[in-house]
């Protein structure tokens, strides 16, 4: 069966795509460090896992790795509502969708069209943007509560503005390990991300969006 190039992804989309990534590695990175140095919680991250070697170095490695991650997130979002791609691929669709597909993932029988999103993709996507806009909001909060006190007093004060941001991280990592796994299930969607395409066999324009 002879394949074709199925296009899945545009240069912007990949662009910010492995800035965001690498911004975000630091980002964590350089977190777990600051939260060393002051933990809310009974346990600490082990020094291989962190960014900085101290609190200062870590805190520099957040804020340097905060503006690249603000720029690509901002390039990100003018290009998915100017191109339609929040509207055409990412809006969620209804519940009963939702709940449909992800009964099939569970039973790893959901397929995978490449340049599509399956309401499960699109759930994901959609919540990892609200979960990267509260981390944004918290870290603000908490890097200037008096200048942004509004901001800071809106989260609930500053230590639960930390929490917010300590959680909101904590699902963002929990999403990259789905993410990463999900890639090492279906690796040519990580071509598709890399050259913006990936051979497809001609029949599967035809197969159902779900294998039976």
């Amino acid at each position: 069966m002879k394949p074709d190039r199925r296009r899945t992804h545009t240069r912007i989309v990949r662009l910010t795509h492995w800035v965001a990534a690498a911004a975000m590695l630091c980002m964590i990175g350089s977190g777990w460090q600051i939260y060393n140095a002051s933990p809310i919680l009974p346990f600490t991250f082990p020094p291989w896992a962190t960014l900085g070697g101290w609190l200062a170095g870590g805190i520099a490695w957040h804020f340097a790795a905060m503006w690249v991650l603000m720029a690509a997130g901002l390039v990100y979002l003018a290009h998915g509502f100017a191109s339609g791609h929040f509207r055409r691929d990412i809006r969620p669709q209804g519940v009963r969708r939702t709940a449909q597909d992800f009964a099939l993932a569970l039973r790893l029988r959901l397929h995978h069209r490449a340049g599509a999103y399956n309401a499960v993709q699109r759930l994901f996507y959609t919540g990892v943007l609200v979960v990267a806009t509260l981390a944004v909001l918290s870290g603000l909060a908490i890097w200037k509560p008096v200048q942004l006190g509004w901001l800071s007093w809106l989260l609930g004060g500053y230590d639960v503005a930390r929490r917010i941001h300590f959680a909101m991280m904590a699902l963002i990592v929990a999403f990259l390990i789905v993410h990463l796994t999900l890639v090492a299930i279906v690796p040519s969607t990580l071509v598709g991300m890399i050259t913006g395409g990936r051979r497809v066999p001609d029949s599967d324009r035809t197969q159902p969006r779900i294998q039976p």
